[in-house]
Formats: C-alpha cells, sequence, structure tokens
C-alpha cells in the first residue's frame, strides 16, 4: 500500500512538474518579506506557500487535461503520467478540484482582500492554458500569470495594494524572465506545434528569432530587477546577486546555438534555478543586514 501510494505521489508530482515551483516561489517568497519589512508571521508564510502550492498545481493540472490530446501525440510528452494512465483523468480531475480548494482556502486565511482577487487570479493562471490556440504571445502570458505571484504575496502581508510598486516590478521582470525561457523551452516542440497548427513563438518564427527574442526579454528582466531594487531600497548584497543573474543570463544564451540546441535543459532548468533561489536568498541577506 505505501509501495502503490509513493508511486502515485511520484506521478502526480510529474504530472504538475513540481520542480518547476522553484522559478515562481522565491520571488513570492522576496515580495513577501520585502512587504514585511522581514519575517511576516508563520501564518502568512504558510498562507502565501499553500496559495502558491494550490495555484501552481490547478494551474498545472488543467493544463495537461486541456492538452491531454496534443500530449499523447507529441513525443516529448507521450510518455506525462496522464499520457500514459498512471495517473487517471477522474483522479486529475479530482486532483485540480482539490488544488482549487486549497488556493482558495489559503486566500480566505490571508485576508478579504486576498479573498476577493482569488477569482480573477484563478482565471488569469487557468486561461493561460488555452492561449497557445490562438496567439505566439502564449510565452508572455505565462509569465504574467506567474508573475502575479509577487504582488499576490505583497497583498498576502498588507492586505493593500498601497506601496506595492517593488512587487509590481517584480511581477513585470518574472513575465519578462519566464516568458524568455518559455521561449526556449517551445523550441523543443517547434516542429509538432506547426503540424498541431498550435501557436507558438518556435512554431510561427523559427529557431534564431527565438533566441534573440528570449535574449532581449532576459535583458529587459535585469532593467526590471533594477526598478524592482530600487523600490525595495535594498543593498549592496542584492546588487551583487543581481549582476551575478545578468552574468548567468548571459551564460544562458552563449550555451545556445541556432545549430545546437543540446544543452537546452541546462540553459532552462538549472541556470534559471539558480537565479531564483540565488536572488531570494540574497534578498533575505540583504533585508537581514540593513536591518541589524
Amino acid at each position: 500500500m505505501v509501495k502503490s501510494f509513493l508511486t502515485r505521489l511520484f506521478a502526480v508530482l510529474d504530472m504538475i512538474k513540481f520542480h518547476h515551483t522553484v522559478f515562481a516561489l522565491p520571488f513570492a517568497l522576496l515580495a513577501m518579506v520585502w512587504a514585511a519589512g522581514g519575517w511576516p508571521g508563520w501564518g502568512v508564510f504558510l498562507g502565501v506557500l499553500l496559495a502558491m502550492v494550490g495555484a501552481r498545481s490547478a494551474a498545472m493540472t488543467f493544463n495537461r487535461i486541456l492538452d491531454r490530446k496534443f500530449d499523447v501525440l507529441n513525443p516529448r510528452t507521450s510518455r506525462w503520467p496522464l499520457s500514459t494512465g498512471a495517473v487517471s483523468l477522474p483522479f486529475a480531475w479530482g486532483f485540480l478540484l482539490v488544488s482549487v480548494a486549497v488556493f482558495f482556502a489559503a486566500a480566505w486565511w490571508l485576508n478579504p482582500l486576498c479573498l476577493a482577487l482569488s477569482p480573477a487570479a484563478l482565471a488569469l493562471i487557468l486561461g493561460y492554458s488555452a492561449t497557445k490556440r490562438f496567439t505566439v504571445w502564449c510565452h508572455l502570458i505565462l509569465g504574467f500569470a506567474d508573475g502575479i505571484s509577487a504582488p499576490g504575496a505583497w497583498i498576502a502581508v498588507t492586505g493593500t495594494l498601497a506601496g506595492s510598486a517593488p512587487a509590481w516590478w517584480l511581477c513585470a521582470a518574472l513575465t519578462a524572465w519566464i516568458g524568455g525561457f518559455d521561449f526556449l523551452y517551445a523550441l523543443q516542440d517547434r516542429e509538432f506545434d506547426r503540424q498541431q497548427d498550435l501557436h507558438s513563438w518556435p512554431a510561427r518564427f523559427g529557431v534564431s528569432s527565438t533566441l534573440w527574442f528570449s535574449a532581449g526579454l532576459h535583458g529587459f528582466t535585469v532593467g526590471l530587477m533594477v526598478l524592482a531594487g530600487l523600490g525595495a531600497g535594498v543593498g549592496p548584497v542584492f546588487w551583487a546577486a543581481l549582476a551575478a543573474t545578468a552574468a548567468a543570463l548571459v551564460f544562458e544564451h552563449l550555451i545556445l546555438k541556432p545549430t545546437d540546441l543540446s544543452r537546452l535543459g541546462a540553459a532552462f532548468f538549472t541556470v534559471n534555478g539558480y537565479i531564483a533561489f540565488g536572488l531570494f536568498l540574497a534578498g533575505i541577506l540583504d533585508l537581514w543586514l540593513r536591518s541589524s
């Protein structure tokens, strides 16, 4: 029974690509501590964490359900749990409903404004899944759907949008950053997307255009993070981490070439995972040094 439970659990975590939580969660937590000027308390922290897990689990499950017919046909995704039957469609729907319930419960727990805005936030993060059917800008819509976690975390702490400019700059930076590396991620499916008449930038404009556009978005990301840092009044530690982030983004694009995308996995997950946690830890350390 334990083995069966663990098998199902790992299949679900694989279905929702739980390890990709590493991208948006650190920035939501950074906005949280900026809003609080330090540790916001366990209640707020757990509320933000549950809201993030619930929202992302719901979004990824809905994405898998909506794209199931494509995932079965796509060689890259045909072995994913919902495609193979390791996770059944009824179970996926049930998991989606539980995830939505967790998200709404966390919003209710946090404060009235979080609860009032939660339906709009859920509509955005679920609605993203349909955008690949009609627009090549689906990558930036994904970035924005993740990016709103930053102002959401700010509201979780303060109960208001007042003074939330740093969180909105973080939101804009996340939109550009996540959108930029989703452009790269979509390179893997460009031929399949063309065959299925799905809209993605790589399918429409090719590899070279995608690499250049992604690089431009990542350059824009650094500028937006500068504005977020200025708004939050950060110190030298954060600026040093941001300089390292800029270098990491340059490296990410140097290892990818139109004729050689073999290191796409390293560029997509490894580099961006370090960026997310590096900036979060630097933000925490910077805040601690400035307040001590």
